[in-house]
């Protein structure tokens, strides 16, 4: 069936400035991390991607490395881009990153020059795409210079391979470094991707005053804290869930040590007439700072959830107060 897409569909969202830029994201953005793979099955990835465009989201994040198998979920993108989301390429902002693990030997992962262009240009391939609007170092190189590094992401940009640069994982100290380089080589630092959430705060500690002050965007991932800050374990832990899974980020030990935090931010969230994961993303968007919150999906039901979060966004000062309560107890 032929796709078209919604013509109300930016009325209701709301969008944000990226910094300093010119650019505005959706408050809420599609990660491609899971659920989008050859694993997976492609009808339903593909009515996630179409049913956030309809919501106005209109900025979709990928990596060299999502799928499994690595690259597929640029691939199945890349498909859905070619059969449905074509004639809207220059409403979408698309981004991809490459920092991990991609191919074997010593020029496939981290920060050279030679894996970035390289990731880079694979990436665009699977997706059949000239261009990507973001372009990130996913992660520092410990072993290459940050100089080398950064060059790589202006030369990506200056190739007209991707429009914007971005980095993902990187603390305060290089950030604050990496932002020099590239304002010096006059493709300003767009976007830093950490992870942050209620349970994982470390960018409060710096770098989001160096954002701030830098005039670079945030848009925090796994805001959820991979779907502890949901209503998911407070009946247990359900057989189909992330934390029953032999693999992933998230154990089955983990549940019983944040519970008790998880059934009191529950009941704060439902006196604000909110799910659990509406209002961790909601509090994310409290800061100005952030500029959009990059949610999963494995539903198109449950994106739609994530998206009726910010129909409530104000806090009342003691709902802040017991949230932190809750959080440093």
């Amino acid at each position: 069936m032929t796709y078209n897409p919604d013509p109300l569909r930016y009325n209701s969202m709301m969008y944000r400035r990226c910094g300093k830029s010119g650019i505005q994201l959706p408050a809420i953005s599609l990660g491609l991390w899971h659920n989008f793979g050859h694993v997976d099955e492609y009808r339903n990835s593909r009515s996630i991607v179409l049913r956030a465009f309809d919501m106005g989201i209109t900025h979709f994040d990928l990596a060299n490395n999502y799928g499994p198998p690595p690259g597929s979920a640029e691939e199945n993108f890349g498909r859905m881009m070619k059969n449905d989301l074509k004639p809207w390429r220059d409403e979408m902002i698309i981004s991809t990153k490459a920092g991990y693990l991609m191919w074997p030997g010593p020029y496939g992962e981290f920060g050279s020059k030679k894996y970035l262009v390289s990731s880079l240009d694979q990436s665009l391939k699977r997706m059949g795409l000239d261009y990507v609007d973001i372009f990130y170092s996913h992660r520092p190189d410990p072993d290459t210079p940050l100089e080398e590094t950064m060059s790589a992401l202006d030369l990506i940009v200056r190739q007209g391979k991707a429009l914007y640069a971005g980095i993902s994982n990187y603390p305060a100290d290089l950030t604050l470094k990496a932002s020099e380089i590239l304002r010096k080589l006059g493709t300003p630092c767009l976007i830093h991707q950490p992870k942050y959430n209620m349970f994982n705060r470390w960018v409060e500690g710096g770098l989001l005053d160096v954002l701030g002050s830098e005039g670079i965007g945030l848009i925090p991932f796994s805001p959820l804290a991979q779907g502890l800050l949901t209503d998911r374990y407070l009946q247990g832990i359900p057989a189909d869930s992330r934390a029953a899974k032999p693999h992933g980020f998230l154990h089955e030990e983990s549940i019983p040590v944040f519970l008790p935090k998880i059934i009191r931010l529950n009941g704060i969230a439902q006196g604000r007439g909110q799910s659990l994961a509406q209002m961790a993303i909601v509090w994310l968007l409290k800061d100005q700072r952030v500029t959009s919150i990059l949610v999963g999906a494995s539903s198109a039901a449950q994106l739609e959830n994530n998206v009726a979060a910010l129909d409530n966004m104000a806090f009342s000062a003691d709902e802040l107060a017991e949230i932190e309560k809750v959080l440093n107890s």
